[in-house]
């Protein structure tokens, strides 16, 4: 019901990012989704990508500090107020979003999430007959086109 989501803490200078892109483009691992999250000295990006796990092994070998984390992922109507009204249900059961970030895949609405309880999540993702994607997923989202 998750997804692996890697957060790659990178300086705040000129080419420490695409340093981070060319490693996965050498490696042929698909991007999926990003969004870099800043402070003065450094940026947490955080990637969706085809293979996370290969990806963090990868990184990792080449000295860039990196975390593999779960995160859900939900599969919306590409409306005004999907996300709202997603976002609703978690707050109407007490659940905290810790951050989110959103995308448009084959006109529907992506939205990635973490929260303060992944059980109570979990939870209400079934109670509410969300859809989600799961890890076995990402691959198949790699290869479609928007």
């Amino acid at each position: 019901m998750t997804i692996n989501q890697l957060s790659i803490f990178i300086e705040n200078k000129s080419g420490t990012l695409v340093k981070v892109l060319k490693i996965l483009k050498d490696a042929n691992i698909q991007l999926i989704a990003s969004a870099i999250a800043d402070t003065v000295e450094y940026g947490i990006y955080r990637v969706i990508c085809s293979e996370p796990t290969r990806a963090y092994l990868i990184l990792k070998d080449a000295g860039i500090p990196v975390a593999l984390s779960d995160v859900f992922a939900l599969v919306l109507e590409n409306k005004p107020g999907s996300a709202a009204d997603a976002i609703e249900l978690f707050t109407n059961e007490g659940i905290s979003i810790t951050y989110m970030y959103t995308f448009l895949l084959k006109g529907k609405g992506i939205i990635v999430f973490r929260t303060d309880n992944a059980d109570k999540t979990r939870e209400t993702i079934i109670l509410n007959n969300l859809t989600f994607i799961a890890e076995k997923d990402l691959s198949a989202l790699a290869e479609q086109s928007i």
